[in-house]
């Protein structure tokens, strides 16, 4: 149905259709945003960690929170997995959501929002008080036209909120969503930024430089609503690791880690975290890239950036859609010089990883996280657990 609806009405229409359905969930819902405070999360990279962390220190705070991510549905202490496959729910859902967390008694809702459920009007009618942004990097250029209207489509969530916002300076398009009008701003940055620590310590246990940034974040939220330092570094020094995001699987004799890193930058920075947190003998990685026409520029991309941090490269399927998954594996494989196993079932290709690692090593594996299902044509699921998957061939060794 959703697919004749793209076919044959026109993009104008849709637009209009799609800001309709935004309107009727408000209606339908009663507007309950203007009944609990909302805080959205967007970039490129980090919206799912920076959203946990950010529920972490509201709630240290006294708040009760309720906080939407692509992993995890949450009102107060009660959670259930995100399994739509979706970073930001139909405009039904999240009104819903928000009259939850409003029937729940929540003062806060803290929302990861993405360009495409910007382009789709799924943030409006939604109060937001808060706009956070992590990074930008291109992504989904097909689906948008281009890096800029990418870029406008993030800066949305910045046009309609105009009490607090919070970026990340030392990003390149920082200067873009500072100039949206706001009545507060705060900027941080690990080598800019107007604020700081002020000699309070940060214990953060989670790894990697994109995770102080993802941490920073969170600090600016709470201080933009009243939340002390203090307070801020209990909730992060107990910070847990998000499901799929640098999850180590396997740690003896050769590690295994599982991450969600699907676009050039988040998978060079997540090699260098690794190199850097772990100094393996080798990086086994194992990988694919999205079908369905999304992002086809990245896949040479991201096999050239592998073969510049890994000793072994093994190229499989991931979410094919509608596209032919071996055209996928050879796009990518053209940029590897040589490196590459191409493996097309993804089980296989973790058992190979698995079967050449030796100890001292890291096997890697990425491109979706904690993700439920493999995407296939005419919208077949098939269900996938990495975590699951990476046990179930360790066993078998």
């Amino acid at each position: 149905m959703k697919e004749l609806i793209k076919k044959f009405i026109p993009s104008f229409l849709l637009n209009w259709y799609h800001w309709f359905l935004a309107l009727v969930g408000a209606l339908l819902y009663s507007f309950p945003s203007n009944k609990i405070k909302v805080i959205g999360v967007t970039g490129t990279n980090g919206k799912t960690t920076t959203v946990s962390l950010i529920t972490d220190v509201l709630e240290e705070a006294g708040f009760k929170v309720a906080s939407l991510s692509s992993v995890r549905f949450k009102i107060g202490d009660k959670e259930k997995e995100n399994t739509l496959k979706m970073t930001m729910p139909g405009r039904f859902k999240i009104q819903k959501f928000l009259k939850d967390g409003v029937n729940a008694g929540c003062k806060c809702a803290v929302l990861e929002v993405s360009s495409e459920g910007i382009k789709q009007y799924r943030h409006k009618f939604i109060n937001f008080e808060v706009a956070v942004i992590t990074n930008l990097s291109p992504e989904h250029i097909e689906s948008h036209g281009g890096f800029e209207n990418y870029k406008k489509a993030k800066g949305k969530l910045f046009a309609s909120t105009t009490k607090v916002h919070i970026v990340n300076i030392d990003d390149k398009n920082s200067e873009y969503f500072l100039n949206f009008n706001a009545d507060k701003k705060y900027t941080y940055g690990w080598e800019k930024g107007d604020f700081n620590t002020k000699n309070t310590n940060f214990k953060l246990p989670l790894v990697g430089r994109f995770n102080i940034y993802n941490a920073l974040a969170s600090i600016c939220v709470g201080v933009s609503q009243g939340i002390s330092l203090d307070i801020c570094q209990k909730a992060l020094e107990k910070a847990k690791s998000i499901p799929g995001r640098m999850e180590e699987v396997i740690s003896t004799p050769f590690k295994v880690v599982v991450d969600y890193a699907v676009t050039p930058d988040a998978l060079e920075q997540l090699y260098k975290t690794i190199k850097e947190t772990y100094s393996p003998s080798r990086i086994i990685s194992v990988f694919g890239s999205c079908g369905g026409g999304r992002d086809k520029w990245r896949r040479p991309i991201l096999g050239e950036i592998a073969s510049r941090y890994c000793q072994q490269i093994i190229i499989t399927n991931e979410d094919p859609y509608d596209e032919d998954p071996m055209e996928i594996i050879n796009q990518i494989a053209e940029a590897t010089k040589g490196k590459v196993i191409k493996i097309l079932d993804r089980r296989e290709a973790i058992q190979k990883a698995l079967q050449v690692a030796k100890q001292g090593d890291i096997v890697l594996v990425t491109g979706k996280g904690c993700e439920p299902w493999i995407m296939e044509a005419k919208g077949r699921k098939i269900p996938w657990d990495h975590r699951q998957i990476v046990r179930e061939e360790y066993k078998k060794l």
